[in-house]
């Protein structure tokens, strides 16, 4: 049940993908005065040495974040993914990529004093992690988000809706446990009945399971008033079935704004992040 560690793929495509946009919904979200909660419900650790034991090992952000900063300079970079290498410049301001913020906390450089930031974590060495993290922080995270020691898609429903009415939440388990597929859908409709006007940020692997290509076309059906599906693959799939070759993102309520500039940044990121000849993209919405 423990045995996944995030720091071992910390920048890797996948994460490229899911943060690129999470930093584009931040930035939407900060439109309005009016605050608002994220709730992400499998945090992690929430900040990555690059250079450190775990992700040394595999090296995966070489192929991910750490391609895009050789090209941080190219004019022909699209905004979404130069506003989200800024995001990244913060904690590598030296010029040498070191450190990869996770989700926990690139929304916390992006909250205002007034919203706040909610994190369920179970794995142990991790929430001892990204608690020991908070702390560093200073008192300024620590009075905007919380964490609990306990699985996410179970605590999500408790509180939802939030006080502010305005919400964002980001699903994104490893996926080990194939229950997690149907875990995740059935989070996303639980909290549509509490929060039908809130943002579902759901992330979701490419690989060769029945699950997991049938996750999207799940959520497609769900009865919401718009929803958007990313995909990026940087490679083929493996002829034995196994590894991740791409992944996807899920949105439902997403803002009016992100379809167009997936447009120009999926088509850019599948040439740069390849593989292999059958990197791609996919874009749908509703």
């Amino acid at each position: 049940m423990f045995s996944y560690r995030h720091a071992f793929h910390a920048g890797n495509h996948a994460d490229v993908l899911k943060h690129a946009i999470l930093v584009q919904v931040l930035d939407y979200l900060n439109r309005k005065d009016a605050a608002y909660w994220v709730i992400d419900t499998h945090a992690g650790a929430g900040m990555y040495a690059l250079d450190g034991d775990w992700a040394g090992q595999t090296a995966e952000y070489e192929g991910g974040v750490g391609r895009l900063w050789s090209l941080s300079t190219d004019a022909q970079q699209p905004q979404l993914i130069s506003r989200y290498l800024d995001a990244i410049r913060l904690y590598n301001q030296d010029g040498q990529l070191r450190y990869y913020p996770g989700s926990p906390w690139l929304t916390l450089d992006a909250l205002r004093p007034h919203d706040r930031l909610r994190l369920f974590e179970l794995h142990p060495t991790e929430q001892q992690v990204l608690s020991a993290n908070l702390r560093e922080a200073g008192r300024a995270a620590q009075r905007q988000a919380s964490l609990q020691v306990a699985n996410g898609f179970d605590g999500l429903k408790a509180l939802l809706p939030v006080p502010t009415r305005r919400s964002l939440v980001l699903i994104d388990p490893s996926y080990e446990n194939k229950q997690d597929y149907a875990a995740t859908l059935h989070a996303v409709q639980e909290g549509l009945q509490r929060a039908a006007n809130g943002v579902f940020a759901v992330w979701y692997p490419l690989v060769s399971r029945r699950e997991a290509h049938d996750l999207p076309r799940k959520l497609m059906r769900l009865p919401v008033k718009s929803w958007l599906n990313a995909t990026l693959s940087v490679q083929a799939p493996s002829p034995d079935g196994r590894g991740l070759y791409g992944s996807g993102m899920f949105l439902i309520n997403p803002p009016w704004t992100l379809a167009e500039e997936l447009k120009s940044a999926l088509p850019w990121l599948a040439r740069t992040l390849a593989q292999d000849g059958r990197a791609g993209w996919t874009l749908e919405s509703a």
